[in-house]
């Protein structure tokens, strides 16, 4: 079993770290489920009830995906990727639930180029000057 839980646990690279504030008796819930052992410790507390309740409103969740046609998950965009966008002489509406991430070979000026508009339900890992570029696109 405990191998189970290894497996998925999220690896450092697929994940982001928040910062919540909880109230003193919340916190102390928490501790008590943890110290019976329902839980290994707070963060698996956490993570099991964030994953409830997404899946409690997994309906919702997909109708707005196919509604707003959104990215689910993970989507990677080269510079070979852009390039072809760029040679069709075409722009790009980015929208991703998940993680988003441009090439650290990407430039800034190809970036404005080829991406019209970029909007990230979860995390965009890019250059910091592709970042900085795409300042006013981003939503």
């Amino acid at each position: 079993m405990a191998e189970t839980q290894r497996d998925l646990r999220p690896k450092a690279g697929d994940s982001e770290k928040i910062t919540i504030n909880l109230g003193y008796v919340d916190l102390g819930h928490i501790d008590l489920l943890v110290e019976e052992g329902f839980y290994a410790n707070r963060t698996d507390f956490i993570r099991t009830a964030i994953r409830n309740q997404v899946d409690r409103h997994a309906d919702v969740v997909r109708q707005t995906v196919a509604r707003k046609s959104v990215d689910l998950g993970l989507r990677h965009f080269t510079r070979a990727d852009l390039e072809a966008v760029q040679a069709a002489g075409q722009t790009l509406d980015i929208r991703v639930l998940g993680l988003a991430t441009i090439a650290q070979d990407v430039s800034p000026e190809l970036a404005r180029a080829t991406i019209a508009s970029l909007s990230v339900l979860g995390a965009l890992h890019a250059p910091a000057a592709v970042k900085a570029a795409l300042a006013d696109r981003i939503r």
